[in-house]
């Protein structure tokens, strides 16, 4: 059943903040360290780092990715060296994921890239919008959790 926002949210500011999200996080994702990768290579990549090392069953259900593309994006992030796959010592048949030393190295550079973006962004506001962006945090911080169906 789809909820309609609350009175103090109209519909059109909804838009106006899904616009926004996605638009900030194209142009976020423009950086310079990662640009051979795809935007679903990038997106597993960053999963793989953050949550590894998980199961490849895992990062597919996490990910919301058939097991044939995924084998395919897998593949080509440990082609270029960014992730190494591991059998599981107890059961061969399960594959475990983890970031390359390598690929942290990129991950760190890609976040820092992403960073510097932003905060140069920012630093152009006024400081009433800064302070905005600031009390906003922990509103934006749940809704991300929500919409990841982690909420508590």
């Amino acid at each position: 059943m789809t909820q309609v926002p609350s009175p103090e949210i109209e519909t059109e500011t909804v838009d106006r903040l899904r616009t926004v999200l996605a638009k900030a996080s194209r142009r976020l994702r423009l950086t310079h360290s990662d640009d051979d990768m795809s935007p679903s290579q990038r997106e597993v990549f960053a999963s793989i780092v953050r949550n590894g090392p998980l199961r490849l069953s895992d990062l597919a259900a996490n990910e919301g990715i058939n097991a044939t593309m995924l084998s395919r994006i897998v593949a080509k992030l440990e082609e270029g060296g960014l992730i190494t796959r591991r059998l599981d010592s107890r059961d061969g048949r399960v594959v475990h994921l983890s970031a390359s030393a390598q690929g942290v190295v990129l991950h760190e550079t890609m976040r820092l890239e992403r960073t510097l973006a932003l905060s140069e962004a920012v630093t152009q506001l006024s400081l009433n919008q800064q302070r905005a962006i600031v009390i906003a945090l922990p509103a934006l911080e749940e809704l991300m959790e929500l919409l990841r169906g982690d909420a508590r």
